[in-house]
């Protein structure tokens, strides 16, 4: 199937969803049509509580996702276009964010721009030893704005601004560094890797992850106290849930858990 026909492949195993960018002849760049496309299979999957871990990865091993697709802002000059195309794609980003499900990216190749934005925003990310990351538009004139929310998060500013500044292509140790990911292996390693890290996430429970998910984010944003605060709020709806109880149980039963997961 061409990529034209199929922007993005989406195959649910079990319980993990693997999303894979499908445009490896244009570098599996985002094209507003795979902006949308992405989005609508995230949202898709917010209803499905069997689904507890997202694997996005790039079809391909030189490109995982080289950002925006540049041939569609080629010539154009409207400042509508390129407000549509920045809103959607933070919505997006944010989607990655307030969804329910573990998000991993599994990076084999190059992540650039929003490709790397697309890795900051993932709750894990796993490289390859032959991933690049970047953030290059200052190359061309444009500071990348829209990666820098989210990169800026993620890593430490000082090397946020390295990589934003010289628009550099850095490695995967570099990256492993400064903590954009969280593992780094040799690229016949990677697919077995993630699977695993996957596999171990999806035996949780989806009501915890999904809970656990939103409260990580949230918390990290709130002064300490409010934080502490905000948590003992969530202590006493995540006990009163059956899946604490169940857990509980088993514990003491020494016994496998059986959840009933995000209803």
């Amino acid at each position: 199937m061409s990529e034209e026909k199929e922007l993005v492949i989406r195959e649910d195993r079990g319980a993990v969803s693997y999303i894979s960018l499908n445009r490896p002849r244009s570098g599996n760049s985002l094209s507003l049509a795979t902006i949308d496309e992405l989005t609508r299979h995230l949202l898709d999957l917010r209803r499905q509580p069997s689904i507890a871990v997202i694997v996005l990865t790039g079809v391909g091993k030189k490109i995982f996702c080289a950002g925006h697709d540049l041939t569609e802002f080629d010539g154009e000059t409207d400042p509508e276009f390129f407000k549509t195309v920045s809103t959607r794609c933070s919505a997006m980003m944010q989607a990655m964010r307030d969804q329910p499900q573990i998000i991993i990216a599994s990076v084999d190749g190059v992540a650039s721009a929003a490709g790397c934005q697309l890795v900051a925003s993932a709750d894990l990310a796993v490289a390859s030893n032959q991933a690049r990351f970047a953030t290059p538009g200052v190359n061309i004139g444009l500071w990348c704005l829209t990666p820098m929310v989210a990169l800026s998060r993620m890593v430490m500013p000082k090397h946020a601004m390295q990589m934003l500044a010289t628009g550099r292509l850095y490695d995967a140790q570099f990256a492993l560094r400064v903590g954009l990911v969280n593992d780094v292996v040799e690229p016949e390693r990677l697919a077995e890797t993630v699977e695993a890290l996957a596999a171990e996430i999806a035996s949780k429970s989806t009501y915890t992850l999904a809970l656990g998910k939103q409260a990580f984010y949230r918390q990290l944003q709130m002064p300490i106290s409010d934080a502490y605060e905000y948590s003992g709020e969530l202590v006493v709806r995540n006990m009163a849930h059956a899946d604490a109880r169940e857990g509980i149980g088993a514990f003491v039963e020494k016994r496998k858990p059986v959840w009933k997961g995000r209803k």
